[in-house]
């Protein structure tokens, strides 16, 4: 927003069309002054790339997931060139903040009394929330793992950057047995519960993949044989035919079909749902039976969700007595269903509240690797990344310490037959990268112990860094010489084909991909490199070198089935605008 350009009036009608979000006067504020992460005040020193350690690569079957090594605002950034609006599902399990050495900031240990301890905290998962939305597709979600301790303030900062109508919902994730003699210090509180918030990036967009199960067709056994004629009269806009005893007999058959009736009270909350039969009954009805006489039946025409065309209402046996029984018949989308012999799935909503006790008490055998805090248990997440209908989806997760996320991706895909992939990004703090999170997904890749390997190949990454404080052009030479990497992650082609001094061609397993990298500054091989890139038929991703933003085409004519990005200019623009990001206020 350019206020300098704008007139008085302009700037007033601005002002008053501010919300409170907007204008600063609701919302979460700290000081991000006081203490600055020296990552981010550094980052535009240096420009993150990626290196692959090769000998740690597993190779058994099936798609490519990474694992980064490093600290996760560099692995972010490296992953807003890489996968830029690609991510589908993001699950994160940050520090909590406790102030019992669980969060480092600036290279030490934030403890309770630490009076900037909120703020610095804030700093640290403001600048890595705001890449991460940038990460997501337009229906993508993420979500949060979080205690009381930050709880609040979490809320707030996700509803500033993924903002507030794009919340979806605050799980309460029981992680103790709310009986269980705990050793806690005498302490006069049990905390049970932890929370997930849920967030769509766009939520017109975001479909939830919601709990299903079969129909119940049990409760329809009921026919009802009108054996006369009723009385017609007109009340509350509709017609409706009224049965004295005599003139019907409700049958119970005993037998579940789908063209018959099930039986619902007339009462409590049905009776405040508008335009339906309880509501009707309690409406206009109610009041007849002095006059129509108990034990009679409504036949309410121009009712009703079934097909039939009408709802059948019966009042109750005593003149003291209000509530009545309404009679339908199965909604006709899944009367449809029935009848062509499939079945009728009927979905229930997602609820807030989920108790895994048992799976945290059992935390401690998965993965087959030693990790006493903070993991989470592969069922909690396979049910949180099934939230999600793409069964091909992209999951990340950037605080991914024991690397639970990776091995719920891996089992969930084995239940259900999908083909997801996952991103995970930790730094090497105590070893934990190479000795826990790589060791884990080695384990259920593999298999360990008595489990069975669930497969899966898994590319191990570091970040690594190319020196931005020499002359521009020098930059370009550096950073084109060492982003290959980055550009094999972009296009995921993995496979070498081919490599020289001025060129390297990749393809995908199928090779129904191919990346073809031109990084010669003289243009010495440009002619062969052409030649090599017409050879082949299958979509190609072309990334030639220059020192602007553009790329002269001419020489590709005669090509076709390809996309061209200039290196590394591509790469630089989109770092920049990370650096502009993380450091405004």
């Amino acid at each position: 927003m350019n206020f300098d350009k704008m007139t008085k009036e302009d700037l007033i009608e601005y002002i008053k069309n501010l919300n409170e979000e907007q204008s600063g006067k609701f919302g979460i504020v700290w000081d991000k002054e006081k203490v600055p992460e020296q990552i981010v005040t550094e980052c535009d020193k240096f420009i993150p790339i990626l290196s692959e350690e090769k000998d740690k690569a597993i190779i058994n079957d099936g798609n490519t997931n990474l694992l980064i090594e490093g600290d996760n605002f560099h692995s972010l950034s490296v992953l807003n060139y890489t996968h830029k609006e690609s991510i589908d599902i993001i699950y994160i399990d940050p520090p909590y903040n406790t102030g019992n050495k669980d969060f480092i900031y600036n290279d030490k240990f934030v403890d309770p009394d630490d009076g900037y301890r909120h703020s610095k905290w804030l700093n640290f998962m403001e600048k890595r929330l705001k890449i991460a939305r940038n990460l997501l597709k337009d229906d993508g979600i993420i979500m949060v793992s979080i205690n009381e301790t930050e709880q609040a303030q979490l809320k707030l900062l996700l509803d500033r950057i993924f903002g507030s109508q794009n919340f979806l919902s605050n799980h309460h994730i029981q992680s103790r047995y709310s009986a269980k003699d705990v050793a806690n210090n005498g302490a006069q509180w049990l905390p049970i519960i932890e929370y997930v918030y849920i967030y769509a990036k766009n939520v017109n967009s975001y479909v939830p993949n919601l709990p299903q199960e079969l129909y119940d067709l049990s409760p329809y056994h009921y026919i009802i044989e009108e054996k006369e004629k009723g009385k017609m009269i007109e009340v509350g806009g509709k017609k409706v035919e009224v049965f004295n005893n005599k003139q019907y007999k409700i049958i119970d058959t005993k037998e579940s079909k789908v063209d018959n009736l099930k039986e619902v009270w007339a009462s409590g909350s049905l009776l405040k749902q508008k335009n339906t039969a309880a509501w009707y009954y309690n409406e206009y009805l109610l009041s007849r039976l002095a006059e129509d006489g108990t034990d009679a039946l409504y036949k309410i025409y121009n009712l009703g969700e079934d097909g039939l065309g009408y709802r059948y209402v019966k009042a109750p046996q005593k003149i003291d007595k209000t509530r009545g029984k309404v009679y339908q018949g199965v909604p006709l989308d899944k009367k449809e269903l029935f009848k062509n012999g499939n079945g009728a799935i009927k979905y229930k909503p997602i609820i807030n509240f989920k108790d895994y006790s048992p799976d945290f008490g059992n935390i401690i055998h998965e993965g087959g690797v030693p990790f006493n805090s903070g993991k989470k248990p592969i069922k909690m997440l396979k049910e949180l990344i099934n939230y999600h209908k793409n069964r091909n989806a992209i999951v990340l997760d950037f605080f991914a310490g024991s690397g639970s996320t990776g091995h719920a991706v891996l089992d969930l895909n084995r239940e259900d037959g999908g083909n997801r992939k996952f991103i995970l990004c930790t730094n090497n703090e105590n070893n934990i990268c190479e000795e826990i999170t790589y060791r884990r997904l080695k384990n259920v890749i593999n298999g360990y112990e008595k489990h069975d390997p669930l497969g899966s190949n898994l590319k191990y990454f570091k970040t690594e860094f190319v020196n931005n404080n020499g002359t521009r052009d020098q930059l370009y030479y550096d950073l084109t010489e060492r982003c290959i990497p980055m550009l094999c992650v972009k296009s995921d082609t993995y496979n070498l084909i081919e490599k020289n001094k001025e060129y390297a061609i990749y393809s995908n397993k199928d090779k129904t991909e191919y990346s073809c990298v031109y990084f010669d500054i003289f243009g010495e091989a440009y002619d062969r490199f052409i030649a090599k890139a017409k050879s082949i038929k299958e979509h190609k991703n072309l990334y030639i070198f220059s020192l602007s933003e553009y790329v002269n085409e001419d020489n590709f004519k005669g090509i076709s089935n390809y996309t061209i990005e200039p290196i590394p200019y591509k790469i630089l623009d989109l770092y920049k605008n990370v650096v502009k990001m993380s450091k405004e206020n």
